[in-house]
């Protein structure tokens, strides 16, 4: 794969300019040098206060993942999806149950942006009623995804550096508080008076939030050098540095407002502890989440639509309204109006918890997907039974389960409703499963 020149359909060929530190860079930039500041309210809820156990516990599961996701990227350079993965290496059926599961995930994603983006613009402007703002975002979202608008990715790379320099900041601010008030050093790792093995594993299902992302390295197979060893290693370095530097933010963040003290408001507790190390840090922070949110919100409602086009193109989704492309923009309309709708009644009847809990439901059944896809192809179907290809996916596959079991009971059953659904609507339209679900010849990106 890596000798060969890769062309579409003969046209201009794809440049193999990308080296693992590059790689690296891009799953940084996806998932975000800020990801654990969104979702660390609700983790120290969750977990007790043991935000950084938690953190380094989901990193441990998502590296074995990744491990997989990076053998599976050899195997299919320019599909990149599990439920491809699913569908071809152990049956159609539960590629299209792994594709169901991936449609929630992604489709969750701009909504707890929304719900996010929109309580922190009603800190900032409190006369606005949270509402209001709901809707104000989800009409932003849906109005610049229809018109095609896309975000480059120097800009990207400018909004991480930018979020490199805020958290360099804080890190001085934190610092600085942290002598100067004293604190137990120990205490965000392991609380007795607080510990529990269900409530940081709780809280861990959550931390998988902070890795969201990772996988989208393996989509640019064909463009890096040394593809079956760079995608593989830029995949799991990823899960590495995002989990350092997260553990990092979540322990200071820790230190500087214990977890026996309430939070003015959960969902964007991590402003208010900035604002306590350094007033200015505050409105700093604030604006540098709102704006991370937004971005990831818009992608992700993007990235959402273009999933449900590749099911709908696919013929796992009704055709005739998924499969649509609007011929003026190029885009799949349809589907950007349908997640819209979706994510504006979700941040009406949901909060930020249960959002996040139900994202990660899906993602950690196509998380499990993947790992069991790649124990077929790699030691299952292999002559030579190595333990290098048995113990990262059977690893992996053990610690998502337990992570996905580990969820509320309310996630639990609002994603197994979601996830009744999918099968049932499979069922019917193959009456039975006997007819062919899904064409996973069609890319399903």
């Amino acid at each position: 794969m890596a000798s060969s020149p890769v062309t579409m359909e003969g046209g201009p060929r794809l440049r193999r300019a990308l080296g693992l530190w590059d790689l690296i860079l891009y799953g940084v930039i996806v998932i975000q040098p800020t990801a654990p500041m969104s979702v660390f309210g609700v983790l120290s809820e969750r977990g007790h206060g043991h935000v950084v156990t938690t953190v380094l516990l989901a990193m441990v599961g998502m590296m074995f993942t990744a491990i997989s996701y990076g053998r599976m990227a050899r195997a299919y350079p320019s599909a990149g999806s599990a439920f491809t993965y699913v569908g071809k290496e152990i049956n159609p059926a539960l590629g299209y149950v792994t594709g169901w599961s991936m449609v929630m995930d992604y489709m969750l994603n701009p909504m707890i942006c929304i719900i996010w983006i929109s309580r922190q613009a009603h800190i900032f402007a409190p006369e606005v009623p949270y509402a209001v703002w709901a809707v104000f975002f989800a009409l932003v979202f849906t109005g610049l995804n229809v018109l095609g608008i896309r975000t480059s990715a120097k800009i990207n790379a400018g909004l991480a550096a930018g979020m490199g320099v805020v958290v360099a900041i804080f890190f001085v601010a934190a610092a600085r508080y942290i002598f100067g008030h004293g604190a137990d050093f120990t205490r965000p790792f392991y609380d007795p008076s607080t510990f529990s093995v269900r409530a940081v594993l709780g809280g861990t299902s959550i931390a998988v939030l902070t890795y969201i992302g990772f996988d989208g390295i393996s989509t640019l197979s064909e463009e890096a050098k040394n593809p079956r060893r760079n995608i593989l290693l830029a995949t799991v370095l990823t899960c590495v540095v995002i989990g350092g530097l997260s553990a990092l933010e979540v322990y200071a963040a820790q230190l500087i407002w214990p977890a026996s003290e309430p939070f003015p408001d959960v969902t964007t507790a991590f402003v208010h502890v900035a604002g306590r190390a350094w007033a200015p840090l505050f409105a700093v922070v604030g604006v540098t989440l709102l704006v991370a949110n937004f971005g990831s919100g818009m992608g992700a409602q993007l990235g959402a639509a273009r999933l449900l086009f590749g099911m709908g193109r696919s013929n796992a989704l009704p055709k005739r309204f998924f499969g649509a492309v609007d011929p003026k923009r190029r885009v799949p309309r349809n589907n950007v109006m349908f997640v819209g709708a979706v994510a504006l009644c979700g941040a009406f009847i949901m909060d930020y918890d249960l959002g996040a809990q139900m994202l990660n439901f899906g993602a950690l059944i196509a998380f499990m997907g993947v790992n069991l896809a790649a124990l077929v192809r790699y030691y299952v179907r292999e002559k030579q039974k190595r333990l290098t290809n048995l113990l990262p996916p059977v690893f992996g596959f053990a610690i998502c389960f337990t992570l996905w079991l580990s969820l509320s009971w309310k996630a639990q059953l609002a994603g197994a409703a979601w996830m009744l659904a999918g099968v049932g609507y499979g069922a019917w339209k193959t009456r039975g499963f006997k007819g062919e679900l899904v064409n996973f010849e069609l890319p399903p990106e």
